[in-house]
């Protein structure tokens, strides 16, 4: 039997099963203004007190995020929301309002990082401490700050050690450290075998990072944990049935979770046809799947400039069995031109790991600059970086543009990035959630502020 022949008939045998059930919107069972967190599982928490002086940055060109054009333009931000943009001419806004210049600067969105892993060990970790939830949380503060520092106020987590990226995610929706909004995946699932989790068996590639699930109900039930530990986003990874995928894909639906896949060739197939949400990587995909993708409306993520950086640095992939392909740079960027030309929407990531980490910004910038070089405009490739990754977050009435409403997440540029990619490295503020946290390019840590002891007691009467 063919080995093409033998694909069919796995598929054929996974059509007889229940298709998973479609993304179950929170936001149907929610009264409209009920305050929720801030994140895909939109738990109601109590309302937040949005009093308090404005904020005015005013002067400007606006990006919103919305469309391609600048304008000149107003944003006026109370507590943790944009109140108002007005029109340049407009004074309308509290006369006790704080008010920032922007003359000559590019106000717009905080960038969002799709993919990447925040806690894993770098070449500076002692390899005792590869696997430490301590040396891991440790090390995803100080990546967080690199992220700020340079624009993001979102990032996507799709990886990392033991607890360590649900406490930095958790940690960062309070503002209890300077950090974007981490919404996490905690760890990925796979087969016993799959995606890191091979031999060599090493920290990074084992039980601290990864879950191995064999059975869909044991792949069902890896997603209830992940859902518990606070997940906001389900990944996947090959190898896997397509009971199991559809299983993965069913529970997470049913929570309200969307699911992403770092697979490739056969699994991508299956995951399609199981109605994932997502696909990780340029990874090879046959031109039937792509169309697939396309009619189901999966979308896409596809970090060209990892592989990239692999290819330049190693020529390729070795020793992985969950990389059992060949790859060059040419062959990544048909998939991506094939995905562009069937109009699967694409969102920007880079897959951002260990020692790369000191890449940020450039290699998010060159991940872009691939989006330019396939066919995007500038402006079209900074909307994919704002509004198109909320959506694929499903976090677009919150963030990803600048309307009245939504969450005060905004990036200040010195320059002009809707014409020329290399200026968002010219980042003079960062505001998240209406918090200024960097101001002229540096991280802004407000002063501790003490708490005065308890009141003494009246000594007793002794008479």
């Amino acid at each position: 039997m063919g080995m093409k022949h033998a694909w069919l008939l796995l598929l054929a045998a996974g059509t007889a099963q229940a298709q998973p059930a479609k993304l179950q919107d929170r936001r149907a069972v929610i009264a409209p203004g009920t305050e929720t967190t801030a994140d895909p599982v939109r738990i109601p928490v109590r309302p937040r007190d949005a009093s308090g002086p404005e904020l005015v940055i005013t002067g400007g060109r606006v990006f919103d995020g919305r469309s391609n054009a600048v304008r000149a333009a107003t944003v006026v931000v109370q507590g943790n929301r944009i109140k108002a943009v007005l029109p340049p001419e407009s004074r309308d806004w509290a006369a006790n309002a704080l008010v920032i210049d922007a003359a000559g600067k590019t106000v717009m969105p905080g960038l969002i990082d799709m993919h990447v892993h925040i806690s894993y060990h770098d070449q500076a970790t002692p390899i005792d401490q590869q696997a430490s939830e301590g040396s891991g949380t440790l090390r995803g503060q100080r990546n967080l700050r690199y992220y700020l520092e340079s624009g993001f106020t979102s990032v996507r987590d799709l990886n990392g050690v033991r607890n360590a990226p649900y406490l930095l995610s958790e940690w960062s929706a309070a503002n209890a450290i300077p950090a974007p909004r981490v919404f996490t995946a905690g760890h990925i699932i796979t087969g016993t075998g799959g995606h890191a989790t091979e031999r060599p068996v090493s920290p990074s590639h084992g039980p601290d990072f990864a879950q191995e699930a064999d059975g869909a109900d044991a792949w069902r039930a890896a997603v209830r944990r992940t859902f518990k530990e606070g997940a906001s986003v389900i990944k996947i990874g090959s190898h896997f049935s397509q009971a199991e995928v559809e299983a993965a894909i069913d529970e997470a639906h049913l929570l309200g979770l969307k699911v992403t896949c770092d697979c490739e060739t056969i699994y991508t197939e299956m995951a399609v046809k199981a109605g994932i949400d997502m696909i990780e990587h340029p990874l090879p995909r046959t031109d039937a799947t792509i169309a697939a993708m396309a009619r189901q409306g999966v979308t896409a993520v596809p970090t060209l400039q990892v592989y990239q950086n692999v290819l330049d640095r190693s020529g390729g992939f070795y020793g992985s069995t969950s990389r059992r392909f060949s790859m060059t740079s040419q062959g990544n960027f048909d998939v991506f031109k094939k995905m562009k030309a069937a109009g699967i929407v694409m969102g920007v990531g880079t897959d951002t790991i260990g020692d790369a980490h000191r890449y940020i910004p450039n290699i998010f910038i060159a991940e872009l600059k691939w989006f330019v070089k396939g066919g995007y405009s500038i402006p079209e490739a900074l909307r994919a970086a704002t509004m198109t990754n909320a959506k694929l977050l499903d976090m677009d009435d919150r963030l990803g543009s600048l309307e009245a409403g939504k969450l005060a997440d905004i990036l200040i540029v010195n320059g002009n990035p809707d014409q020329d990619l290399d200026a968002l490295r010219q980042v003079d503020m960062v505001i998240k959630d209406g918090l200024l946290m960097v101001d002229k390019g540096k991280v802004v840590i407000p002063a501790h502020v003490p708490v005065p002891l308890p009141k003494p007691a009246p000594p007793a009467d002794t008479k």
